[in-house]
């Protein structure tokens, strides 16, 4: 499974997003690239607990199913998958520096390791160990950047 744990998967999702331009189609959602960043940087936010949003009624049913699927099996994560108000972001963004914090969140994370994970449970899929926490940070990265095509 990938996680961002492992120094090449991190360095290699980093070069990812060293890829995305202002100009880079999407092929889904309504966020532009550099809102897309900022929404993944607060994603680290809520892996480290600075932000814990409550567990959603949809996650309570639904997200043990989806936690197997997404984090144990490695499944894509589906598009236009609910979030939560932290982390829209709808403001305008500049992409250099959306690309600075979101590697430099990136970094944290994995300079931090398993200590550096939060205990609050994820608002869908619930209680997380720090390794599924690592995987779920790879997975959320991969599809959004997917959905931008890097």
């Amino acid at each position: 499974m990938r996680h961002l744990y492992d120094a090449a998967i991190a360095d290699g999702v980093k070069a990812r997003i060293a890829r995305l331009r202002p100009d880079s189609p999407r092929l889904w959602g309504t966020m532009d690239a550099a809102q897309m960043l900022a929404h993944c940087t607060a994603g680290f936010a809520m892996a480290r607990g600075e932000i814990a949003p409550r567990r959603l009624l949809i996650g309570r049913l639904f997200g043990p199913i989806a936690k197997r699927a997404v984090i144990h099996r490695g499944e894509p994560m589906r598009r236009n998958s609910p979030t939560t108000r932290q982390m829209i972001v709808s403001d305008t963004r500049d992409l250099a520096a959306e690309q600075e914090r979101l590697i430099a969140a990136i970094d944290r994370f994995a300079a931090a390791g398993p200590s550096g994970c939060t205990t609050h449970p994820h608002m869908f899929f619930g209680p997380l160990t720090p390794a599924e926490w690592a995987t779920l940070m790879y997975q959320h990265l991969d599809h959004h950047l997917r959905q931008f095509q890097v």
